[in-house]
């Protein structure tokens, strides 16, 4: 029997037979041509793109009838990569120039684009290299014309097993009917394969290392998408175990359903709100779905990273106003950019920073580049008009850093008062409390802010002088330790004496072994993915603030996080214990 610890990216328990993809992978030759020939290379070259982007389309239309538009929309990045000249014109000049066959020529192309995406540090953008990989396999098949192991001749249900699956090849085996679980060596959260197989429904775990070399075709495997774990030839206990765990989570599920239009209000009638963290518009739709109550962090960033150029006010407006109207009067609190760090382009950096996370990042380099700042406050502003819409500057580390921040929102109104557009005079102005300084110097903040956000994420890293994406040393990065819990504490206190209201919106706020803990803390808003809003929800709804009161003043006496990680799933087993 074979046990792997992965990435849970869609829930689930489910076995069954495995079936083990091969990689696709094109051999292509370093060739060079003739003038003459090149010509017709780049012929082949315009019709090779021509029909991937039909495959595109046609597969992104088959993927919104099957699980919805929302997920459709993964694939506008490949049609909006391929449809826009400069990545063919980039081909057609490597076999002008270099008279390279047009196969290489793509290959080299693409694996430029690649190596780029791979450089950046921020998971959801290193990820999308999956995407540029999808996109030359499919132009190169077309060049070359080998075709995949065809997924259309499996007739029993099996559990796909692979490297790694690109979001296109993700989409295939759901219109397939036959595919039940999803395992794969590669992947993250936020990568499109995991977005397609959550809204398909059916159990996932990525990021499982070297699960293909321990797995032959026609092995019993059983996939628990919940927790992360995949098994390999089970023995009659562990086909018994997950059995009943696959009946209680159905249950879960089923409750977890009903839950959707319910308050999330503790059994002694505390009130608490649930919001969603987005990064794209079309998230919104499922932050509404899973019952969320508003979105507590829109990222802003996506505008910027996805294309060569800086986004217009326009642009940028018509994107915040898609996510205000479809939350339909529900809070919408928009966060500045954070732009910097790994959240920067290498082609748009002239000198690289040695320690970009300590560097010019986020406020900073927004207070630096005013004219793009301007820009953005003048689209939030354009789009408050259109429902709740509340601003919050992240990385805020001085008095000084948010009061020129506020200064540059009053000079945005002014741009529209004189152009006679319309804007929420009183939007609500926050910030991100993500960084020691800001935390310590909370009650400072709260009488120049209208409210709080705690950046859990960012606080941990800097609080315990952690890079979390560093293997060597990410295991000194966690939310359980004993001075993480007191710093967010001192910010809920901090904020409850002044008078405004604070939220958190890290991944700690969408984990429910912590939900118990931060009621007790004094929290009352949480912002999280969509996807942890019900489970979330369902603990606050079983729980007595007493109780929560308790085991938060237990916890911040024990002296380790290891200790708090135990004492917490404890607590939690005993409410919802279908979850640990």
């Amino acid at each position: 029997m074979l046990s792997k610890k992965g990435i849970p990216v869609s829930p689930g328990i489910t076995f069954g037979q495995a079936l083990v993809l091969d990689t696709e992978e094109f051999q292509i030759p370093r060739r060079r041509i003739s003038a003459e020939q090149c010509e017709a290379e780049k012929l082949r070259i315009e019709e090779a793109f021509k029909q991937t982007l039909v495959e595109y389309r046609n597969l992104r239309e088959s993927v919104a009838a099957r699980m919805g538009e929302d997920t459709a929309a993964i694939f506008d990045f490949h049609i909006g990569v391929l449809s826009k000249d400069r990545i063919r014109h980039q081909v057609l000049e490597a076999i002008d120039v270099k008279h390279y066959t047009a196969p290489y020529a793509v290959s080299t192309v693409f694996r430029e684009y690649q190596h780029r995406f791979q450089q950046m540090q921020d998971a959801y953008l290193s990820e999308r290299i999956q995407d540029v990989y999808d996109m030359e396999r499919r132009v190169l098949r077309q060049l070359v014309g080998q075709d995949r192991q065809a997924i259309e001749r499996m007739v029993e249900p099996v559990i796909v097993v692979a490297h790694d699956l690109t979001p296109s090849q993700t989409a295939e085996l759901e219109h397939s009917n036959k595919v039940i679980a999803i395992a794969t060596d590669l992947g993250g959260r936020t990568s499109h394969t995991s977005i397609v197989a959550r809204s398909w429904g059916v159990p996932a775990v990525v990021g499982l290392a070297d699960i293909t070399t321990g797995v032959s075709n026609g092995d019993m495997v059983v996939v628990d998408g919940t927790h992360g774990v995949v098994i390999a030839n089970p023995d009659a206990e562990t086909i018994q175990h997950y059995t009943i765990r696959r009946e209680q989570l159905s249950r879960l599920v089923k409750d977890l359903q009903n839950l959707r239009e319910l308050p999330a209000i503790t059994l002694d009638g505390v009130r608490v709100q649930l919001f969603g963290n987005i990064e794209f518009p079309h998230e919104a739709t499922a932050c509404v779905d899973k019952g969320a109550e508003g979105i507590g962090l829109y990222r802003t960033e996506f505008l910027y990273l996805t294309g060569k150029s800086e986004p217009s006010e326009q642009e940028q407006f018509e994107a915040y106003k898609q996510v205000v109207e479809r939350m339909g009067g529900r809070t919408v609190v928009i966060r500045t950019l954070d732009l910097g760090a790994d959240k920067m382009p290498q082609e748009r950096t002239s000198e690289p920073e040695r320690n970009p996370f300590l560097g010019c990042r986020s406020i900073r380099y927004c207070l630096q580049n005013l004219a793009m700042f301007k820009r953005q406050l003048r689209a939030i502003l354009r789009a408050s008009v259109h429902g709740d819409v509340h601003v919050m500057f992240p990385l805020i580390t001085t008095l000084l850093e948010l009061r020129q921040a506020k200064m540059v929102l009053s000079e945005a109104r002014e741009d529209l008062d004189e152009l006679g557009i319309p804007y929420r005079k009183d939007i609500p102005i926050g910030i991100m409390v993500e960084t020691p300084a800001a935390a310590d110097g909370a009650v400072q903040f709260a009488r120049e802010a209208d409210f709080f956000s705690i950046g859990t994420n960012d606080l941990i890293q800097y609080m315990m002088a952690v890079d979390r994406s560093n293997e060597r040393v990410a295991w000194l990065y966690s939310a359980a330790h004993p001075m993480i819990l007191r710093k967010v504490r001192h910010v809920i206190r901090a904020a409850d004496r002044t008078g405004i209201p604070v939220s958190l919106c890290g991944e700690m706020a969408g984990d429910p072994l912590y939900t118990i803990l931060l009621l007790g803390l004094g929290l009352r808003r949480f912002s999280m993915a969509a996807g942890d809003v019900p489970e979330v929800k369902k603990i606050v709804r079983s729980v007595t603030m007493e109780h929560c009161k308790r085991v938060a003043q237990h916890t911040l006496q024990l002296e380790n996080e290891r200790n708090v990680l135990n004492y917490l799933r404890d607590e939690t087993r005993k409410v919802l214990p279908e979850i640990v």
